[in-house]
């Protein structure tokens, strides 16, 4: 009997996008016999689902996951094991020059070496490791369930940190915290990268996206303006300023632009009565 492909056979997409009417897109990385490990397609998917969060003005905030109890386990090795650019007809994966999209710096692994112009939450179950720990790192917050392990298990196996590890991991936790991962490719668990600030929250094992998502929620309610200002200007602030009255300068000029659009109307909100005796909710648009 002839045996034809059916719909059952299909590979599941690697990358999988939600976007909810609240403002609020989920990219999940789903290859599950990699352990959401990234080949270049998959690399580039992940690229183009972020890139259309950051255009698409609906859209307010992040949420970034791995599938299947694991959010990453880096480059897929079995792509960096197939590397021998200079042979004839090489049709493997290309590891050297900057790529660039929308003039944004693209990495083998995809989004990594970008900074998103929106908030990004990333959910950590399991390994956030090699280039899995790179991607973590590009959320603003990173939620981490109670067993996951961040390390830079790549230094076992001669791998460099090429897609911003070393850049975005020492701003967050300290020089002195990065070179201890970095050069021990030590795993970190959930309770000490709290500790030292490389994952803000901690919540029992399975837990990591609704956590997420509540903080999203919570995001999604203030004036989108005035935020995304502030997160501009601390990334000003840590990678870009050129001294510190560079960076109070760039704070000044950048927060001023929101005063008529929105700080005015909050104001007249809070003089209303709104926001008193500590109450932190916000109640609707401005």
């Amino acid at each position: 009997m002839a045996s034809f492909p059916s719909a059952f056979d299909k590979e599941p997409a690697s990358v999988l996008v939600n976007k909810t009417p609240e403002g609020i897109t989920t990219i999940t990385i789903n290859r599950k016999h990699r352990r959401n490990a990234i080949d270049g397609p998959t690399g580039k998917k992940l690229t183009d689902a972020l890139l259309d969060f950051e255009n698409d003005s609906t859209q307010k905030v992040c949420v970034f996951h791995g599938a299947n109890g694991t959010f990453c386990a880096g480059f897929d090795l079995h792509e960096v094991a197939k590397f021998q650019p200079d042979q004839k007809n090489y049709i493997g994966p290309r590891i050297g020059a900057h790529e660039r999209v929308e003039g944004r710096n693209i990495g083998p692994i995809g989004p990594s070496r970008m900074q998103i112009r929106k908030p990004i939450i990333s959910a950590v179950s399991g390994y956030a490791v090699a280039g899995g720990l790179e991607l973590s790192l590009i959320g603003d917050i990173r939620v981490a369930e109670e067993d996951a392990v961040f390390g830079v298990f790549c230094r076992r196996f001669g791998v460099p940190l090429i897609d911003g590890g070393t850049v975005r991991l020492q701003a967050i936790i300290g020089l002195g915290r990065a070179l201890d991962m970095i050069l021990t490719g030590r795993g970190v668990g959930a309770k000490e990268a709290l500790a030292m600030g490389l994952a803000n929250r901690v919540v029992p094992k399975g837990k990591a996206v609704d956590e997420a998502m509540k903080i999203a929620r919570q995001l999604v309610s203030f004036p989108e303006a005035c935020m995304n200002a502030d997160r501009t200007s601390c990334y000003y602030a840590v990678y870009n300023a050129r001294s510190f009255e560079d960076a109070l300068s760039y704070e000044f000029d950048n927060g001023i632009k929101v005063i008529d659009s929105e700080s005015v109307k909050g104001a007249a909100r809070f003089s209303a009565g709104a926001g008193r005796h500590g109450k932190f909710e916000f109640e609707g648009k401005l």
